[in-house]
């Protein structure tokens, strides 16, 4: 008799309780998920960068200490004037300005490739973080038993699946890519300390070449497609945290796997003509990998991308090219069947909570 119902909710709260806005309720949840899965979303991607820059390092000295050791002390390098410059000492003032735009733009090309390579560990991690939140987001609460609690606040099934998702789709991606960032400067600086060692400037050789702000700058353009085409796996993987009463690693990967054999054995038997790898592409591998980064890539993306042009590295992230992908029905499909697969995870959790 001391309860009103909470519209915004699917429980009941105490009468005179305070009102709580839903995007307030919606925020706490997004705070819930982040403290609980600190160690994924945050320190795991910064300690990838982290090992990223130590095995950078660690390789960086191994090369100077053997470039020392087997360089004989009146090893020169002759450049295209008569010029010569003595390795030992390694005069990259010298080196330097001789120099020309031409050179100097395919140093900057080399860098940002490098820059890329040495900032996609982070990346890496993501994948498998987001893979894993996902698959045991739903199904964790409900075998320890903590869904129980969770249902017993006035927090609606629709809302507290949602803050999960966006935990998935934006948080993760968005923490991820700022240690991506973190160790792309972090590498910049490694390498411009070496730089100063053998009497360069890194200004003008590293800084002015490369294109770190711009690298950086598409890696956040990136999120939201990349958000958008994760939606099939994560809505998958969902489903299969809610659905599943144990071991929902072994589900979510043997049914889309089994589907797509018995797909392959029905063309072997002449029902279906060419169909298999449409389906391992268009349905296994979307539900299994669209969480892993640059997926979105395949050969009709790459077509557009000019190779043989300066900047080649920062044109396969161009914002351009990446944004072309929400004219493809592919990754529409991809999102309708994802927000499907999330809606049925969101009625699973309403009436399925035993251990």
């Amino acid at each position: 008799m001391n309860a009103v119902v909470d519209t915004q909710a699917d429980t009941p709260r105490p009468a005179g309780a305070a009102h709580v806005h839903r995007t307030h309720r919606f925020r706490w949840l997004l705070r819930r998920e982040f403290w609980e899965h600190k160690g994924g979303f945050l320190w795991a991607p910064l300690v990838a960068g982290g090992i990223s820059l130590l095995l950078s390092a660690m390789g960086i000295v191994l090369a100077m200490v053997a470039a020392r050791e087997h360089m004989p002390e009146t090893a020169k390098i002759s450049l295209d004037d008569g010029t010569q410059i003595q390795i030992n000492g390694m005069d990259l003032g010298m080196l330097t300005s001789q120099l020309g735009h031409k050179e100097l733009a395919q140093l900057g090309d080399g860098l940002d490739l490098t820059l890329i390579l040495a900032s996609s560990w982070p990346f890496i991690v993501l994948a498998f973080v987001m893979f894993f939140y996902c698959l045991g987001t739903l199904y964790d609460e409900r075998k320890d038993r903590s869904v129980l609690f969770w249902k017993s606040l006035p927090l609606s099934d629709t809302s507290t699946v949602l803050s999960k998702v966006a935990s998935a789709a934006i948080v993760a991606p968005l923490l991820a890519t700022l240690a991506a960032i973190a160790t792309l400067f972090g590498f910049l600086v490694l390498i411009s300390l070496v730089t100063l060692v053998y009497g360069g400037n890194p200004v003008a050789l590293l800084w002015g070449p490369s294109s770190p702000l711009l690298i950086s700058a598409q890696y956040l353009a990136a999120i939201p497609v990349y958000a958008l085409w994760a939606m099939p796996t994560i809505g998958w993987l969902m489903l299969c945290s809610a659905w599943a009463k144990s071991k929902p690693f072994l589900w979510a990967i043997m049914i889309p796997l089994f589907a797509g054999i018995f797909v392959g054995w029905l063309e072997f038997l002449g029902v279906f003509d060419d169909l298999t790898w449409p389906f391992f592409k268009n349905i296994v591998l979307r539900m299994l990998t669209s969480v892993f980064p640059m997926t979105w890539m395949d050969l009709q993306y790459l077509e557009h991308v000019d190779f043989d042009s300066p900047g080649a590295a920062r044109n396969l992230m161009n914002p351009v090219g990446v944004y072309r992908n929400l004219a493809s029905t592919n990754l529409w499909i991809g999102v309708a069947a994802g927000a499907a697969m999330i809606f049925a995870a969101i009625r699973l959790r309403r009436w399925r909570d035993e251990g």
